[in-house]
C-alpha cells in the first residue's frame, strides 16, 4: 500500500494539480482543514503565483468578506490606498494580521504595476458581510446599488428615494445587535421596515438587470459586475436576517444554507472574469454536504462548492488540503488506518496526491475517520474521499 501511494504523491506544483485533471478549470478550488496557519496561506500564495504565470488564472478568491475585498482589489489593480491600510480595511474574520495574505497583496500589487488592465490579476472576497456573532447592517451595499443606479436611469424607474431607504434602514446596531444570534426576538429581520426593504431591494435589483444593456455601456463592465455584487449582497443579508428572526427549529439550517448559496453566488460571478482560484475551509469547498452540531444540533446543509459544481460540472475542480500534525493545537501524529496517517508515512513533507487513485488503491480498505482533539481542525472524511479531485498533504504545520 504504501508503494502504491508513493506512486501518486508528487511535488506541490500547479503543473501537478493541473495533471490530475482532464482540463483547466473554470474555478480551481484549494480547500484548507483549519484556519490562521500561514503554512497553509504560504502554500496557497505559490501555487497562485504559479497559476498566474504557467495557467493563465486571473482571480483569487478568499474566505473574506466580499465588499471588504473590493479594497485589495482596487490596491491591487490600480494602487488605490497603502498596503497598510488595505490590510487593516480590506479583510475580515481578523485574516488582514496574517503575514502570508500580506505578502500576496504585496505579490498582486507588483505583478500588476505596469501592466495593461486586460492582463491585471484580481482579488476578491466571497463571503458574504456575516460573523459567527451575527450579520452587518444591508446600509453599505442597499445604499450603493441605489446611488449606482440613480446617476444612470430616470428617476421614475427607481422604486424608492435615497431617504426611503435610510428612513427604513434605521441605524445600524439595530441590525448588528449580536443579542439576535441566540435570540431571534432581538432581531430586526421580520420587522415591517425589514419587509419593505426586501421588496426594494428585489425592485433594485430587477432595474439593474432590466437596464443592463445601457448601463455597461454608460459605465463600464466593471462598475456593473460590482452593483451586481451591492445587489446579491443586499438582497442576501436581508434573507439572513429575517431568518435570524425565525423561532422555527429549521433557524440555523437556513442560516448556515444562506451563507454558503451567498458564497457560491459570488464565485460563479467571479468566474465570469477567466479562471480563478479559490481558497476556502474545506467544508465550503467540498461537493459534499457539509454537516456541524451546534446547540447540541446535529445541521446539513449543501456547500458553496457543492452549488458552483452543480452548475459548472467538469468547469470546477476541489482540491483537498489535509494535514498530519498541528502539535501546537495538540494535533498529534495521525493513526496509521487514518487517511492522515496513511500519507504521513509518505517521505515528503508536502506532496499532491491523486485522490481518485488513492480511493482505488484503498479498494474495500475503509480509513477510519480521525478524531480531532482540536475543535478549529477538521479532518478529511473518508467517505468524501471519491469526490475529491485531488490532496494537497503538508505533514507538519508549524506554529505561525
Amino acid at each position: 500500500m504504501a508503494t502504491e501511494i508513493k506512486d501518486i504523491a508528487h511535488a506541490v506544483e500547479a503543473s501537478a494539480v493541473m495533471k490530475l485533471l482532464p482540463a483547466r478549470p473554470r474555478l480551481l478550488a484549494l480547500g484548507e482543514p483549519t484556519h490562521g496557519e500561514d503554512a497553509l496561506l504560504d502554500v496557497r500564495n505559490e501555487l497562485f503565483r504559479q497559476l498566474v504565470e504557467q495557467e493563465g488564472y486571473r482571480t483569487i478568491a478568499i474566505e473574506s468578506d466580499c465588499l471588504m475585498g473590493l479594497v485589495v482589489d482596487g490596491y491591487v489593480t490600480s494602487g488605490t490606498g497603502t498596503l497598510d491600510q488595505v490590510m487593516e480595511h480590506g479583510f475580515s474574520h481578523g485574516w488582514g494580521a496574517s503575514a502570508a495574505n500580506r505578502e500576496l497583496v504585496r505579490w498582486m500589487r507588483a505583478h500588476n504595476d505596469g501592466r495593461p488592465a486586460s492582463e491585471r490579476i484580481r482579488f476578491a472576497g466571497f463571503d458574504g458581510p456575516l460573523e459567527i456573532t451575527g450579520a452587518a447592517s444591508p446600509r453599505p451595499a442597499l445604499t450603493a446599488l441605489h446611488g449606482y443606479l440613480s446617476a444612470q436611469v430616470d428617476a421614475g424607474l427607481l422604486p424608492c428615494t435615497a431617504e426611503t431607504l435610510d428612513r427604513l434602514l434605521g441605524t445600524d446596531d439595530r441590525w448588528t445587535n449580536p443579542a439576535a444570534m441566540m435570540d431571534p426576538a432581538q432581531s430586526v429581520g421580520q420587522s415591517e421596515e425589514a419587509g419593505e426593504l426586501r421588496l426594494l431591494a428585489d425592485d433594485l435589483v430587477a432595474l439593474l438587470d432590466a437596464q443592463t444593456p445601457h448601463l455597461i455601456t454608460a459605465t463600464s463592465w466593471d462598475d456593473w459586475d460590482r452593483a451586481r455584487l451591492y445587489g446579491r449582497t443586499a438582497t442576501g443579508l436581508l434573507r439572513y436576517h429575517f431568518r435570524m428572526a425565525d423561532t422555527s427549529p429549521s433557524r440555523m439550517t437556513w442560516l448556515v444554507s444562506l451563507r454558503d448559496s451567498m458564497m457560491a453566488a459570488n464565485l460563479l460571478a467571479i468566474t465570469e472574469r477567466g479562471p480563478a482560484l479559490v481558497h476556502a475551509h474545506n467544508g465550503h469547498l467540498q461537493r459534499d454536504k457539509s454537516t456541524t452540531r451546534m446547540g447540541g444540533l446535529p445541521l446539513e446543509w449543501w456547500s458553496a462548492g457543492a452549488h458552483v459544481s452543480a452548475h459548472l460540472g467538469a468547469e470546477y475542480a476541489f482540491v483537498a488540503t489535509v494535514l498530519g500534525t498541528i502539535r501546537h493545537q495538540g494535533v498529534d501524529t495521525p493513526a496509521p488506518d487514518t487517511v492522515e496517517g496513511l500519507l504521513y508515512a509518505l517521505p515528503e513533507d508536502r506532496c499532491v496526491v491523486d485522490a481518485p487513485r488513492l480511493a482505488t488503491a484503498l479498494g474495500d480498505t475503509r480509513p477510519e475517520p480521525r478524531v480531532s482533539p482540536y475543535y478549529g481542525y477538521a479532518p478529511l472524511d473518508p467517505a468524501h474521499l471519491a469526490r475529491v479531485d485531488g490532496i494537497v498533504f503538508v505533514k507538519d504545520v508549524p506554529q505561525s
